[in-house]
Parts: C-alpha cells; sequence; structure tokens
C-alpha cells in the first residue's frame, strides 16, 4: 500500500469506530482487526502504520468525530508529514480543502472533564492518554516474581505489587511458554493493587460478584494459595466461560462459577446471603480510568449511559452487602476516575447502611490518594490504571 492509501484505510476506519461509539457498536480493537480481514493483502508494515495513525487519532481527538476525515486532518496539524499524503491519488485521501472542518482534540469534553474526581487535576491529562506499558502477575501458585524477572530481564518491578513486573508496551508475554504454563497472568498493577486490598485469607468464602473473565479471580485465588473457596458469578456467559480454562492452566482447583440472570441476582445467591468472608464488587462502569488502553472509551461515554452505571453500581453493593457474613469485608472498585462513580457511589451506600464503615491503611503505603471513604489510584500519581477502591466492613 501507498503511504496515502494507509492514511485513507485509517480514515475509514476511524469512521467505523465513531459509529460504533455513538451507537454503543464493537470496541475500536475488533473494528480494526475486521477491517485488516477485509484487506488481507496488506502486509504487516501496513498494518502497523494504519493502526499507528487510527490510535494517535483517536488519543489526539476528545470525542466522536463527525468524519474520520476530520479526526485525520487534526492528525495531520500535528504530524506534518501526514498532510502531504491528502494528494487525492487513486487510493489516497482527497487534498484538503481551504478551511475544511477538523476534528477538536484534547483529553476530553469539557462537560466529561468536570465529572472527574477532584483529585484528578492537569497534571494528570497527558498520562491519562500516554500507552500503558505491559504489567504481568507472577501465579503464586507455580511462580514468583524472581521467576519473571529471569524470564523477562528487561522488565522492572511493580512497586507496592509483590507478585508484579513491568514490561515495555507491545511486548509479546503471552506468546512465551510460560504463559501457556500458567506461571503468569497479564494484569495491570491497579487490578493487582485491589486485589489484594480484599484482603484474603486461605480458609475464607469469597464472591467475586462480578469476575467477568476471571482476571481478579484468579488473583484472589493466587494471593490465598489456592487455599480458599471462591465463588466467581457473572450475568454474561460468554465472559464466565472463560474462566474456567484459565483456572486450570494457573492450577487452581477452588473456583466455582455461577451465571447470573440480571434482575435475579439476589435470589440466585440465596444461598450465600450473609455467609460471605470477603465479596468482591469489581462493578461495570464508565472505563475512565483506562483510557491509555481504550482511548475511544471517551468517545462513547454519554449522560444516559453513565446513569445506567450508577445505577448499576448501588444494585450490585446492595447485592454484595446481603452476602456478607457479620463483620466481613466488601470491596468495591471501579476502573473509573469519575467522582459519581468512586466517592459519591460509596458515600450513598455508606447512608443507606448503618452499622457499615468504611477501611483504611489498606494500600501500601505512597499509593493512591483519599476520596471520600476510598481511595483513588490515578496513571500520573500511581503509575497504573485509574481506579476507585473502597474496602467496608459489615456490621457484627
Amino acid at each position: 500500500m501507498t503511504p496515502a492509501a494507509r492514511v485513507q484505510t485509517a480514515i475509514e476506519i476511524l469512521d467505523a469506530i465513531a459509529a460504533a461509539a455513538r451507537e454503543g457498536g464493537a470496541p475500536a480493537d475488533a473494528i480494526f482487526a475486521e477491517a485488516m480481514r477485509a484487506r488481507r493483502y496488506a502486509g504487516s508494515k501496513d498494518r502497523r502504520a494504519i493502526r499507528g495513525h487510527v490510535y494517535d487519532a483517536i488519543r489526539l481527538v476528545r470525542s466522536a468525530p463527525v468524519s474520520g476525515r476530520a479526526a485525520m486532518l487534526a492528525l495531520a496539524e500535528v504530524q506534518s508529514e501526514l498532510a502531504p499524503l491528502f494528494d487525492g491519488s487513486a487510493y489516497g485521501p482527497a487534498p484538503i480543502a481551504p478551511g475544511e472542518a477538523r476534528a477538536e482534540t484534547g483529553l476530553a469534553a469539557p462537560a466529561l472533564l468536570d465529572l472527574f474526581d477532584p483529585l484528578v487535576g492537569e497534571s494528570e491529562h497527558d498520562a491519562m492518554l500516554a500507552r500503558a506499558p505491559l504489567d504481568l502477575r507472577a501465579n503464586r501458585i507455580n511462580a514468583a516474581r524472581d521467576d519473571l524477572a529471569a524470564l523477562f530481564p528487561e522488565g522492572e518491578a511493580i512497586s507496592g505489587a509483590p507478585d508484579g513486573w513491568r514490561l515495555p508496551a507491545e511486548t509479546a508475554a503471552v506468546q512465551h511458554p510460560a504463559y501457556a504454563e500458567g506461571r503468569f497472568e497479564v494484569q495491570d498493577a491497579a487490578s493487582q493493587y485491589a486485589s489484594a486490598a480484599l484482603d484474603a485469607a486461605p480458609g475464607q468464602a469469597i464472591v467475586d460478584l462480578c469476575a467477568g473473565g476471571g482476571g481478579k479471580t484468579l488473583a484472589i485465588a493466587s494471593l490465598t494459595g489456592n487455599a480458599a473457596d471462591i465463588l466467581a458469578c457473572d450475568t454474561n456467559r460468554a465472559r464466565l466461560q472463560q474462566l474456567a480454562p484459565r483456572a486450570e492452566r494457573a492450577g487452581v482447583t477452588r473456583i466455582a462459577t455461577r451465571l447470573l440472570n440480571p434482575g435475579q441476582e439476589g435470589a440466585m445467591l440465596a444461598d450465600w446471603q450473609g455467609r460471605a468472608d470477603r465479596v468482591f464488587v469489581d462493578a461495570p462502569c464508565s472505563g475512565s480510568g483506562t483510557w491509555r488502553r481504550s482511548p475511544e472509551l471517551r468517545w462513547r461515554l454519554t449522560p444516559a449511559r453513565l446513569d445506567r452505571h450508577l445505577a448499576d453500581q448501588a444494585k450490585l453493593l446492595d447485592i454484595g452487602a446481603d452476602l456478607v457474613a457479620p463483620d466481613g469485608k466488601l470491596l468495591y472498585a471501579v476502573c473509573s476516575i469519575i467522582a459519581r462513580e468512586g466517592r459519591a457511589q460509596v458515600d450513598d451506600f455508606l447512608n443507606r447502611n448503618p452499622g457499615w464503615t468504611a477501611d483504611t491503611g489498606y494500600l501500601p503505603v505512597g499509593l493512591g490518594r483519599t476520596a471520600g471513604a476510598g481511595f483513588l489510584l490515578t496513571p500520573a500519581h500511581d503509575r497504573c490504571d485509574g481506579f476507585f477502591l473502597a474496602r467496608l466492613t459489615s456490621p457484627c
């Protein structure tokens, strides 16, 4: 492909990504992969170049653009080598017209910035869109961080995460035989901190209420040495089905799964009411803390979608609370930097559940900042995804 054809292809892919963002369609990675399958003539250099154009534009443009062309024109203003490629050639984009509109750039639209937790100032903005490193978590059942250091000497230890090892972005770690052997998982440092904050111990009964594909479930199993009984739940069958093969690879044998019907979660967990020592509520959210990895999430968030997340979070907190044994603990976590999903959500829970208390001091020293009754992790301050955590203790 010519350089101009690569730009035109990026424009077409950006059109599809912007439309999916507005309509709640497939994520950007899936759209890109499908576009490349439809263009099998594109070589590896073509794919890398096109992907670079697409994601550079997504990171630059603050909200879903009116067109992929408007996004690429904005990118051409900061990457001057792109402008001459709008040359009107056979497979390239049309020449740039005088005064042609460019997409607006920046971290996010002002209305979205206003929702950020007060701790998230402008000093965080660049880090929130910087490319994230690849973080690994050693599986304690059959490995240790020192093993990862030997396997990947180009990495570094993750501060505050005793099993964590950090590698440069795009490292092909999962292609290493040690991954197939279950010696490590790919997991951002923030998720490792959250899993450890649950304070799980061998012999406990634990519920992961929103387990998804089981990343944090497996981390909890690792931290307890495969010696705790864990129930992993979710309403998404496809995601929950990913857990069994992952657990087998990791050598984890004490995880049970339960598919829940939306709206019937409480009834379907009646046998667990009041008996869980620990409950993890990793609730669905805006994902605003993960923009480093999925920058198009900025294009997807609308007031209506946020309201749905807030309602789901409140419901899941109440369901999780009903499962906790007296003096047990519930960890609420969202990969969000929006105050209404974090500190405000927990304040509301404590107000409607007298007797529950918020714990303190469960993060390693120097990590996170106090945000109401919980803690906020942010990319610039903590070198990890944005996460809000609150650990709550039930009345005796």
